[in-house]
């Protein structure tokens, strides 16, 4: 009896001690990479982290953490990463404003911290000589967006502009306020239309917090107060262009030739496949794939104390940032974002 009942804490001691619920690839003899995401749930960010984690691949251990969009909770993470010993931190903001604290705190215990998706203010990244960045050039979507609405409006105007004013009315379905991408791609879509010499006219703009249901909410709502006044959707994400689409459908249309057209960012797989049923005009791509690995390359690289850049194809600019560009997608190249997914 003794000696079944010391097997089964033997067996308890190594369950517990060999394993953690937010590490991958947990061989001792690995390189530790604490990473952070902002939230698991968020559509784009769940493709960025899957390619982190097959990046890390028999080449490092990952502690990765869900920080639940809960600033306070990835402060804690990180606590616990550096206690876990990590030699490098890859962050992916709540708020881009903590990132003077996670700098202070990797500071203290000479660690590199690379910041990814979301940028802090240079000032702060040039604050700490083992800081960089991995993401995009925000304004950069907005543009494409811009471009790929005035594209497809000057082709379709006769059956878009219901009221035949010469203006696209539109409803824009914006990010989280203040996080750079959502200010930027607001603000350069709208601009980029009228560089175009079209001129727009706003009949709503509100926040879905980048979330499909929250757009379809906000959808269903402008539907019934403007209705047929909307010519076009303009989403920051695809994941809130997709909520808008149910919305619409809800109401009837994409029947009889009645359709409302939308454009999003980010060409999640899901978009893709409105996109080819021509649900969805076009989307921008924002490159999962490639943030992931770059984000990897450079957190693993400096945990090994070697230049970030070392044995990489990626080149930093003036800001200590890895720019992934984007690429506009519609119908007519949908195989390029399409290879970005295999």
């Amino acid at each position: 009896m003794k000696k079944n009942l010391f097997m089964v804490s033997m067996l308890t001691f190594l369950l517990f001690t060999g394993c953690s619920e937010n590490s991958r690839n947990n061989n001792q003899d690995l390189t530790k990479i604490g990473v952070a995401i902002y939230k698991y749930d968020d559509n784009f960010m769940s493709y960025v982290r899957r390619h982190i984690e097959s990046s890390a691949n028999e080449k490092a251990t990952l502690f990765i953490n869900d920080s639940q969009n809960d600033q306070a909770k990835q402060l804690e993470q990180v606590d616990t990463m550096i206690a876990k010993k990590v030699k490098s931190l890859a962050i992916n903001l709540v708020d881009p404003h903590a990132a003077v604290t996670i700098i202070a705190k990797a500071k203290k215990e000479n660690l590199p911290v690379i910041f990814f998706n979301k940028e802090p203010e240079y000032e702060v990244l040039n604050s700490y000589d083992k800081t960089w960045y991995v993401g995009t050039d925000s304004k950069e979507s907005g543009i494409l967006q811009g471009q790929i609405i005035a594209n497809s409006w000057t082709q379709n105007k006769e059956k878009w502009d219901l009221n035949k004013d010469g203006k696209i009315q539109y409803v824009l379905l914006k990010g989280e306020p203040g996080h750079p991408d959502a200010e930027a791609r607001t603000k350069y879509v709208v601009e980029e239309i009228k560089n175009a010499n079209i001129k727009v006219e706003e009949l709503a703009i509100d926040t879905a917090m980048w979330d499909t249901a929250k757009a379809a909410d906000k959808m269903d709502v402008w539907i019934s107060k403007y209705g047929e006044n909307i010519e076009f959707i303009i989403a920051n994400n695809d994941a809130m262009a997709l909520g808008a689409l149910s919305s619409l459908e809800k109401a009837g249309y994409f029947n009889n030739n009645k359709i409302i057209p939308i454009v999003g960012v980010d060409a999640l797989p899901e978009a893709l496949i409105k996109i080819r049923e021509g649900k969805i005009i076009g989307t921008v791509l924002n490159d999962a794939k490639n943030q992931g690995y770059a984000t990897f390359d450079l957190a693993f690289n400096a945990a090994l104390g070697k230049d970030v850049l070392e044995g990489t194809q990626w080149k930093l600019d003036d800001n200590k940032a890895v720019r992934i560009p984007y690429v506009p997608i519609t119908k007519d190249n949908l195989d390029i974002a399409e290879k970005s997914y295999q």
